[in-house]
């Protein structure tokens, strides 16, 4: 009997559509700026993720899921000087602690976890590729995408020019720029200052926008066109529609077939983020809660939806990990088939839950159902 496939929302197509990759599947999650620790809404990302793996995995397929480290950006830079250690320094400490986190949450460890300065060579022969096709330009010592040569810009976000301008302003793409023919214009290399690290270029010594790493890391990585590419809703402008633009332009090929992006995890009414200071670290958390609770607070949302943190999360989530538990001492396979449809629907984590519930309220073993959620009993 064959599957049904797997339907996803795609974020580039505004619809839930079939996700029907080959055998060997190619993915890319963006991951971390190692300059703090992960909060609970990186957690929901790399969960959410993960939970895709698990069950595509569980179809037969090799996921080949790259999740890099950007180690070289203003904020690890800024951090890093705030503190008074080297970059690197910085990145090193705090990618141990993200590792260790996520390992104990249960998410898998990624079939390669690129360093951006790991990839300068690979940055600099991008851009030369982005520069040779007409897409970009030099001015005040840098390297800019010029955007009004690319004509399906926004087609990711479906954003209009001005919530892109908003956007793009609230999230470091400094639309004031003097020295770019139009705001919406983003950097590709950019002049390093004194105390920053600075690498030599054929358009004068610096270092690499935030978003042209990951298109070469894809690239390096993965080959021309992902079969499934990913973060954080937060990333979808100005980060992923800039990659996609840069890439297509580069290579004159498709980027990415799908897109998935995590709602956002609120607290206080706003999102959880470094900036504002309103983060629930998973280091914290695992001090006093069994990170499988943790992981169980994180799947019983649906990953589209955003939602609002609060404490009486934890202690829900305790007594569920209890009650799964106790039902045939963590065996059994009662409820898979039911959590293996729910999560080719959109992946529907929180009707998976419900299923484990039920089948756990009956006494039935629910380990292997649990599993592919990535739970541990």
């Amino acid at each position: 009997m064959t599957e049904t496939p797997i339907r996803l929302w795609c974020t580039a197509q505004e619809a839930v559509v079939p996700f029907e990759p080959e055998r060997v599947v190619s993915m890319y999650t963006c991951g971390i700026t190692p300059y703090d620790s992960a909060h609970l809404g990186h957690a929901a990302v790399y969960v959410a993720h993960d939970v895709l793996v698990r069950r595509l995995q569980d179809r037969g397929h090799e996921v080949r899921l790259v999740r890099n480290i950007t180690d070289v950006d203003d904020s690890i830079l800024g951090k890093a000087r705030e503190l008074g250690v080297h970059y690197l320094d910085l990145a090193a400490a705090e990618i141990v602690r993200f590792d260790d986190d996520m390992a104990s949450i249960g998410v898998r460890e990624p079939w390669s976890t690129p360093r951006a300065t790991s990839a300068i060579p690979d940055i600099r022969g991008f851009i030369g590729m982005v520069l040779d096709r007409g897409h970009a330009y030099q001015a005040g010592g840098a390297v800019y995408f010029d955007v009004s040569t690319f004509p399906d810009f926004g087609s990711v976000s479906h954003y209009s020019r001005q919530q892109m301008l908003d956007y793009a302003a609230a999230r470091g793409g400094n639309v004031d720029d003097p020295n770019k023919r139009d705001p919406l214009d983003f950097v590709l290399w950019q002049p390093s200052l004194d105390d920053e690290p600075s690498w030599e270029s054929m358009w004068g010594p610096g270092r690499p926008g935030w978003h042209i790493e990951c298109s070469a890391l894809a690239l390096r990585e993965l080959g021309t066109t992902i079969d499934l590419h990913g973060g954080g809703a937060d990333l979808i402008f100005p980060h992923h529609e800039c990659e996609r633009a840069q890439s297509e332009a580069a290579t004159g090929e498709p980027f990415v077939r799908h897109w998935m992006h995590q709602a956002m995890v609120r607290m206080d009414g706003e999102k959880m983020s470094k900036s504002l200071g309103n983060l629930v670290f998973v280091c914290d958390m695992r001090k006093t809660v069994d990170p499988m609770a943790i992981r169980l607070l994180l799947v019983e949302e649906h990953y589209r939806t955003g939602w609002e943190w609060d404490e009486t999360r934890v202690d829900r989530a305790i007594e569920r990990l209890e009650r799964w538990r106790a039902a045939g001492a963590g065996e059994g396979e009662a409820a898979l088939d039911e959590v293996r449809v729910a999560l080719d629907d959109d992946l529907d984590t929180p009707r998976a839950v419900a299923a484990v519930d039920a089948a756990a309220a009956g006494g039935e073993g629910v380990g292997a159902a649990a599993a592919l959620l990535g739970v541990t009993l």
